[in-house]
């Protein structure tokens, strides 16, 4: 596998340590497939300095212009977001960004609520146990693969009863298209894919997307990519990924990671994990291994202490 510091087309995957402004200069237009991130949020995390809101907002424009260049006209660009908090209150920072991308002739799809189960505990108000990813097309004629990313049915028997197609199943046999509402456990402290950074994307959520709107060998990029989720996700599925991050150690981090893939010993939640129900009796499903280049294997012995989340 070949992977580039900077700007290499002939590459599998683009680390560039440094501002993603710089990177997105030396991309061509019209070059990527798929752009996903989750930028900061203003809030004082130790990768971000706090901003007056306006100042924030046309830093977020000046990143949006730039991706919105680099888009294939069949590509999606999908922005992950939360809120923005202000003495006390909140504000929705997607409301804010929506017009930004309406401006530049963008497709709203899908307003994605991901669902999870753990966070900061609030006192004064309702605990915050979501966000929200904004998917944008850059025109109608678009890559969705649905079928790449169905769930099981929840009565995969179900048949018709009646009419031309009694007997036959009622649902698709491939499964359901999982809405727009994704339940899936955010990267906390005993997640098989815990690092240092403190808001770490989990690599089942970037997978869906990747699977969705891009086919093999199509191009992802991420201009904050953090410890490389994204890079990871768009790897195991045969695309080539793009990322910039400021902070070395996150960089490190995320080489580090697809070194393990390349070896095959780097872990990941498998897709098809249920959410842990302390009250259920689902079979757990241990933890997956990523072999880059081939099918990624499961584990063959079972982690009796494995979080279940």
């Amino acid at each position: 596998m070949k992977i580039s510091g900077t700007f290499d087309p002939n590459a599998d995957a683009i680390i560039y340590e440094g501002h993603c402004l710089d990177l997105l200069s030396m991309i061509p237009s019209d070059f990527v497939q798929l752009i996903v991130t989750s930028p900061p949020y203003n809030i004082g995390k130790e990768y971000e300095n706090r901003l007056v809101l306006d100042d924030y907002l046309a830093q977020q424009r000046e990143v949006i212009e730039k991706c919105t260049r680099i888009l294939k006209s069949t590509g999606s660009i999908c922005w992950q977001i939360g809120n923005y908090i202000e003495n006390g209150a909140i504000i929705p920072l997607d409301i804010l960004l929506y017009p930004i991308f309406s401006s530049l002739g963008l497709k709203l799809r899908n307003r994605i609520i991901w669902h999870f189960g753990h966070g900061l505990h609030a006192s004064k108000r309702f605990s915050g146990r979501y966000e929200v990813i904004l998917w944008f097309t850059k025109t109608d004629k678009y890559t969705f693969n649905l079928d790449s990313i169905r769930v099981p049915q929840k009565y995969p028997h179900k048949k018709y009863f009646k009419g031309p197609h009694t007997g036959e199943l009622s649902g698709n046999p491939l499964g359901k298209n999982p809405s727009d509402i994704w339940e899936i456990p955010n990267v906390k402290s005993n997640h098989v894919e815990k690092t240092i950074h403190p808001c770490q994307f989990p690599v089942e959520l970037i997978e869906r997307l990747v699977l969705s709107m891009t086919d093999e060998n199509d191009w992802v990029f991420d201009p904050f990519m953090g410890v490389g989720s994204t890079a990871i996700a768009a790897l195991m599925h045969k695309r080539k990924a793009i990322g910039a991050e400021i902070k070395p150690g996150y960089n490190a981090i995320t080489k580090e990671r697809i070194a393990l893939a390349e070896k095959g010993e780097l872990r990941i939640r498998p897709r098809e994990r249920p959410v842990y129900d302390p009250n259920g009796n689902a079979k757990s499903i241990p933890p997956k291994t990523i072999e880059l280049n081939r099918e990624f294997t499961q584990l063959l012995l079972f982690i009796e202490n494995e979080d279940h989340q």
